[in-house]
C-alpha cells in the first residue's frame, strides 16, 4: 500500500524557519515528481513547489520564491520542503504529491501555523 507521511509541521513566529519531510513507500520513488500542495482555510489547494522526478528541476509558487526549497533525497525516499522567512499567510496544511502520469497519490497533510 502506497503511503506518503509528512511531518515537520508546527507553530512558528513571523520570520522563523520550518523544514517539512514527506516519506514515500511501496513506489519507485525515484520516478515520481514529487510536490508539496497547501491549503488554507476557506481557500482552494494551491501548488508551492514541485521537484522534477529526473534532473531534479525545481519550480515553484510566486508567493514562496526565494523564501522556500524543495529538494528530495532519492535515496531515503524523502522530499524535503524548507521554509524560511514564514509569514502569517503561509498559514495552511501541507501536502505531498507524488506522481507519474497516471499514478497520483497523497499524504494525510501536515498543518503550519505561523503567528506570533
Amino acid at each position: 500500500q502506497v503511503q506518503l507521511v509528512e511531518s515537520g509541521g508546527g507553530l512558528v513566529q513571523p520570520g522563523g524557519s520550518l523544514r517539512l519531510s514527506c516519506v514515500a513507500s511501496e513506489i519507485t520513488f525515484s520516478r515520481y515528481t514529487m510536490s508539496w500542495y497547501r491549503q488554507a482555510p476557506g481557500k482552494e489547494r494551491e501548488l508551492v513547489a514541485v521537484i522534477l522526478a529526473t534532473g531534479g528541476n525545481t519550480n515553484y509558487a510566486d508567493s514562496v520564491k526565494g523564501r522556500f526549497t524543495i529538494s528530495r533525497d532519492n535515496a531515503k525516499n524523502t522530499v524535503y520542503l524548507q521554509m524560511n522567512s514564514l509569514k502569517a499567510e503561509d498559514t495552511a496544511v501541507y501536502y505531498c504529491n507524488a506522481n507519474a502520469r497516471l499514478l497520483d497519490f497523497w499524504g494525510q497533510g501536515t498543518q503550519v501555523t505561523v503567528s506570533s
